[in-house]
This record gives C-alpha cells, sequence and structure tokens, in this order.
C-alpha cells in the first residue's frame, strides 16, 4: 500500500522579471524541526497515470510556452523591475557585492558586469540522462520547466523550481518529467508525478528565497526513474560563492526549449531583492528549475545539485538567480524521496 506524504508545494515573481522554467551519494540525515514541506498528491492512481500520457502528445510538448515572468517581493509587494532599478540607484554603494570575477564591488560597478553565454551542451555523459523537460497545465495551459532525477531512497525524485510545481495559489496539472528531451524525441519516456512538495514559504508567500520543489514520479515499465536515467547527488548548507554549472531547457527566444543549455562560472551573491546565488547566464523562461552543480565534472556529467534556475531581474538579463539549498529545502527533498510510489 502507497504510504500518503504530507506535501505543500509554490513560487511567483513580478512584471520586470522572468521565471527561468530543469549520480553521487545524496546527503544523508534528518533535518532540523521546523516548518514542513508543502505538498499535494498528483496522478496517484495507474488511471489517472495513463491519462496524463495520452495528455501529452508530441505537439503539446513543442506548443508549451514558459510561464510568466516574477520578480522578487519587498515586504508583501512584487516589485516590477523598474523598481528595483530605481533602490538600486538611489543607495549603489550601501550594499558591497561580489562580483562574478571574484572583485568586491558596489552595485553600481556590479550591474554593469558583463554575462556569460548559454551554451548547447554537446559532451553527453550522465547530465544528458538526468535532466530533462518538465510539463504541466496552469491556468488552462500547456506551459514548461525543467528538472533533474536526483539520487534517493525511492529512486524516483526529482528536484525542480517551486514554481514549477505551484503558482498562483494552485498545483500545476497534468505534471511530466521528460529525462534527456532532445528536439522532441523522449529517448527515457515521460514520466508522470505522483506527488508534488515544495516549502512553506513558496507555498505561503511565494518567496523567491525559498522557490525550491520536488516531484515523485510513478515506475516506467517496471523500473524506476534513476534505475533508467541515473541520478545526481544532491547538497545542502555548502559554502556561496563556489564555481558551478547551471543547467536548463530554456524556450524562450533566442531558445526554443529543443535542447539542453548550460552556463558555467563562480557564483555570486544576490545584492539587491533576494539571499538567493546568482550566476552569469543567458538562458531564458523554460529553464527554471534546472539544476545547478557544484563539483561538476565535464567529461562525466556528474556533479553535486545544490541549487535550481529560479529568476532574473528584467534590467540585467545576464544574471540568473537560484535558491540557496538550505535547510528548507532539504527538507522537501527528504520528504519526496521517502515517499512511497505506486
Amino acid at each position: 500500500m502507497r504510504r500518503r506524504a504530507r506535501l505543500v508545494p509554490i513560487i511567483t515573481l513580478a512584471a520586470g522579471s522572468t521565471l527561468l522554467s530543469a549520480a553521487v551519494a545524496h546527503s544523508a540525515g534528518a533535518t532540523a524541526a521546523g516548518p514542513q514541506p508543502i505538498g499535494k498528491e498528483a496522478a496517484d492512481t495507474t488511471t489517472e497515470q495513463r491519462t496524463v500520457q495520452r495528455y501529452w502528445t508530441e505537439a503539446k510538448m513543442e506548443a508549451a510556452q514558459p510561464l510568466d515572468a516574477l520578480a522578487p517581493k519587498k515586504g508583501a509587494v512584487r516589485l516590477t523591475a523598474a523598481a528595483i532599478a530605481a533602490q538600486a540607484a538611489a543607495d549603489p554603494v550601501s550594499v558591497p557585492a561580489t562580483s562574478p570575477a571574484g572583485d568586491t564591488v558596489t552595485a553600481a560597478r556590479t550591474s554593469a558586469a558583463r554575462a556569460s553565454t548559454g551554451s548547447a551542451w554537446t559532451r553527453g555523459g550522465a547530465i544528458a540522462r538526468t535532466a530533462g523537460r518538465v510539463f504541466f497545465t496552469y491556468q488552462g495551459r500547456n506551459a514548461s520547466c525543467s528538472g533533474n532525477a536526483v539520487t534517493s531512497d525511492n529512486g524516483s525524485t526529482v528536484i525542480t523550481a517551486g514554481h514549477c510545481v505551484k503558482m498562483g495559489g494552485a498545483f500545476h496539472g497534468n505534471w511530466v518529467f521528460v529525462p534527456g528531451y532532445d528536439r522532441g524525441d523522449r529517448p527515457h519516456g515521460t514520466w508522470v508525478a505522483t506527488a508534488l512538495y515544495t516549502t512553506p514559504q513558496w507555498n505561503n508567500s511565494e518567496d523567491v528565497n525559498y522557490d525550491v520543489a520536488a516531484a515523485v514520479v510513478a515506475p516506467l515499465n517496471g523500473r524506476s526513474l534513476t534505475d533508467a536515467v541515473g541520478g545526481q547527488g544532491v547538497s545542502f548548507n555548502r559554502a556561496r560563492r563556489q564555481r558551478m554549472h547551471s543547467f536548463g531547457y530554456p524556450a524562450a527566444a533566442p531558445y526554443d526549449g529543443s535542447k539542453l543549455v548550460y552556463c558555467a562560472g563562480r557564483a555570486f551573491d544576490d545584492f539587491l531583492m533576494s539571499r538567493d546565488i546568482g550566476l552569469n547566464c543567458d538562458m531564458t523562461g523554460g529553464s527554471s528549475g534546472g539544476p545547478w552543480f557544484t563539483d561538476f565534472d565535464e567529461s562525466t556529467g556528474l556533479g553535486t545539485l545544490n541549487s535550481v534556475n529560479s529568476f532574473k531581474y528584467g534590467f540585467a538579463s545576464g544574471w540568473m538567480f537560484g535558491p540557496y539549498f538550505g535547510t528548507d529545502a532539504q527538507a522537501v527533498y527528504e520528504a519526496a524521496q521517502g515517499a512511497d510510489t505506486p
């Protein structure tokens, strides 16, 4: 009998910024007591899973669009890009920041830092199997994000962004993960979610600092997800400002969601409106939920997942931000990996 797990998901950003909607040992041990992750059961019966499988035709996947733009908020108010830019300009030296190059600079100087360009990943390896596109329905329309299969007790856990499972007060429907998606091909099949989880902070107020989620997917053809494609390790509470690789399936111009794209560089701390970490990266909407890795080996495609693509400021399109993976992110992962699958 399947154990019904308690779940809780969410996240959203405002006008002027962009939502980025994607096998080593995982971190062990229970998380500290605190706010518990929130979740929702999805297609947890065989009949429901078949219905979702049939729903996602090749045409629907190709037509799926990234989510609407989101932006950080101050207090309970979502900030526009203009408001964020105005605040940064009004006090350009009071918040020291570390530039992508590692220099200590003012906010004014950092805003002019040159961004790196997202490139197609062509080297294969584990990442070409564990990363994938996420598809779901949101407010009646088909949308896409990115995600990644991770090592887990149930072999069925996908890490993504909070807004890729819940947004605007409701969980998404028809949620599936397609690992290794490549120009319309689904080499490893379409995996249907049975449960979706997110942090209470994202669930309750769509706080971008906690834009983290996990999905549990049903077995496919008698195999678990990581049996079929492998899984990347996950870590929490790591030091900031490490060199990282980010992956995703950007679907907004100039990208089209057809292939896996990556960025690499040293992460820096957001000095504007969040406590997230940043990376020079030109990926666009649709890459949300794609994994960030520390200790990534480009020859094997293996790394340790330590954040996900979350949002961009509208006036700084060359920067991508992802939530710091602390105790709350770990609680989401633990809840998902401990859930039974049908």
